[in-house]
């Protein structure tokens, strides 16, 4: 360790990864070491100092055994504990992480990074991958609607048929039934037209003299030989990169090649810039598949998140989402107080809000804001000692809630944290051959999405979403610009919210029964569609859209079946100009 004096009362701390053991291309567990490194770095940190930790170019593994063990609850992924930590970089400001091509892989299932209260610090040049993915790569020998369908595994699959005829595949320390698959074709890796999640009953299994397996009750006409099924479960445990109340995070040319499950999720963080992260393919090894979930979600984030020349493909999920949480009111002590629940089973256990930040209220079925907006005077958990694994919170606010939130049988509400919602920078980004959507926003402030290639992103490239239903994943969009993006064959399957390739979609029960407009303030202009026929754009309570000079190129290179046969189609709609 060098120490070079910033000032009177900071210093530049400068931590060679190799001098304290830590070394690449060793085949050795250096998850113990770690820890002690962090822990030397934690110890010597004094407020104000910069903190450098330099790698060496090569692999380093990482496996359970000697890692940190953490309580984190993290959004929309599944909330089991303890989780596996490779590297917690925790609690300390101004780090600068060079991984210098540094390439970690991690073994069992583990979270490999997670950068928390941390402020001003940037990650950079390396790479996180996993030795056995929790996905069971396998190839179509035949398949057919009366004997079932013929596949063998890739061979870096561990795999076995257990005592009751059940396909299994494992790996350090877990074993895994898969439940479903996606197809992609072998020489494009795009996923397969009309196939969507398919389902894959791999019980009754049988071995043949041949070292094939045969599926008997698998029987899927959209299968065919020589195709690829990515056998997958929908657990996502955790993600690659986890950060959790930071502000001033830079992530620089990092990728992530696989997570069990999203690449990156960042919650209640303020200002975060993604510069060419992307979570990609690693060429030559045989992968059809990146992450389980999405490549990157923001959760009640705000300031602004700025992502730009990244790469996102072969994701199980979208390639970004941006959005807050609404918490459900189940009841109301007084005029000022009320009980708010996080109702999503993977989106508990954080803080939700603070003394001080904005509110509004809305009613569920119509998705409507019900009184004016207001203020949270206090707010306690009351489930749990701490945020930290709450699910309930009593909120005092500031003003007086409006007549019959909470307190209205059979009528429910949700509260949104309008303070909590940031400003979206995506641009120049290329997603491509993934599942379900390209790009999700739910946020109020400006947005702006623009000269990006959304290619073959197998549901709509697009959604504006909103919903207090479900998911309850908030808020309303009130300034989108969606410009100069190329969209190339998005729509090849359907997902849940996916009308069109912009799909504007928020979920409103009670549509007919809505006073006010859920979004507004859209413009979708100067972009490029080279599609099949599909639909361009579907929009409900929508208060102003604009749609105007942007080209259309069609091909014959699937055949439509959409039910939505429109160009453009619009519901609840005021306040637009298609051009």
């Amino acid at each position: 360790m060098i120490s070079i004096p910033a000032s009177a009362s900071a210093a530049v701390r400068v931590y060679d990864a190799a001098r304290a053991g830590v070394k690449p291309d060793r085949g050795v567990n250096v998850s113990a070491a770690m820890q002690r490194l962090f822990g030397r770095i934690r110890s010597e940190y004094r407020q104000g100092d910069t903190v450098v930790l330099r790698f060496a170019a090569g692999r380093y593994d990482f496996h359970e055994q000697g890692a940190a063990l953490r309580q984190y609850h993290i959004s929309n992924h599944d909330q089991t504990m303890p989780k596996c930590v490779g590297l917690a970089l925790e609690g300390v400001d101004n780090i600068v992480f060079e991984g210098n091509g540094a390439r970690f892989v991690f073994h069992g299932r583990m979270l490999p990074l997670a950068l928390t209260g941390a402020a001003n610090c940037r990650l950079k040049d390396f790479e996180i991958d996993f030795d056995k993915p929790h996905i069971a790569q396998v190839r179509i020998v035949e398949s057919d609607t009366l004997g079932g369908t013929t596949f063998v595994p890739e061979p870096w699959v561990d795999w076995h048929i257990s005592a009751d005829s059940l396909f299994c595949h494992s790996g350090e320390g877990w074993t895994l039934q898969p439940v479903c698959g996606m197809a992609f074709d072998a020489q494009t890796h795009r996923i397969v037209y009309r196939t969507g999640d398919v389902a894959t009953p791999l019980r009754g299994v049988y071995l043949s003299d041949e070292g094939r397996i045969t599926a008997p009750r698998w029987r899927n006409p959209r299968l065919k030989a020589g195709m690829v099924v990515a056998l997958r479960t929908y657990a996502r445990p955790a993600p690659a990169i986890f950060l959790s109340e930071d502000s001033n995070t830079v992530i620089e040319n990092v990728t992530v090649r696989y997570a069990e499950g999203m690449g990156l999720l960042a919650q209640n963080c303020r200002d975060i810039e993604l510069d060419r992260f992307s979570v990609r393919l690693r060429e030559g090894d045989g992968r059809y598949f990146t992450t389980q979930a999405d490549a990157t979600h923001f959760s009640g984030c705000s300031g602004r998140i700025y992502s730009h020349d990244g790469l996102y493909e072969a994701m199980m999920d979208d390639a970004i989402n941006v959005h807050g949480t609404y918490l459900k009111i189940t009841g109301r002590k007084d005029e000022h107080t009320v009980v708010g629940r996080y109702m999503h089973p993977q989106s508990w256990g954080f803080a939700w809000g603070a003394a001080g930040e904005r509110v509004q209220f809305i009613r569920s079925r119509t998705m409507d804001v019900v009184g004016a907006e207001n203020r949270i005077e206090n707010i306690v958990p009351l489930d749990a000692p701490t945020d930290e694994g709450a699910r309930e919170f009593e909120i005092r606010f500031r003003d007086a809630v409006p007549e019959g939130v909470g307190c209205t049988e059979g009528v429910n509400f949700g509260v949104e944290n309008l303070t909590r919602t940031p400003e979206v920078e995506f641009v120049r980004n290329v997603i491509r051959n993934n599942r379900a959507r390209g790009a999700l926003f739910s946020t109020p402030r400006r947005t702006v999405v623009a000269d990006n290639l959304f290619d073959h992103t197998s549901g709509s490239a697009i959604l504006l979403c909103g919903d207090c239903n479900g998911w309850y994943e908030s808020g309303a969009c009130r300034d989108v610009t969606i410009t100069r993006n190329r969209f190339v064959n998005a729509l090849t399957s359907m997902y849940q919210f996916t009308e069109a390739v912009i799909s504007v979609y928020p979920e409103i029960p009670d549509l007919a029964g809505q006073r006010q407009w859920f979004h507004s303030g859209i413009v979708i202009e100067k972009n490029t569609f080279c599609t099949f026929p599909v639909p361009l754009l579907y929009a409900k309570s929508v208060d102003g859209i604009i749609f105007r000079d942007n080209e259309t190129v069609l091909n014959d290179d699937f055949e439509p079946y959409h039910k939505n046969t429109e160009r453009i189609l619009l519901m609840r709609a005021t306040g637009v100009r298609a051009e």
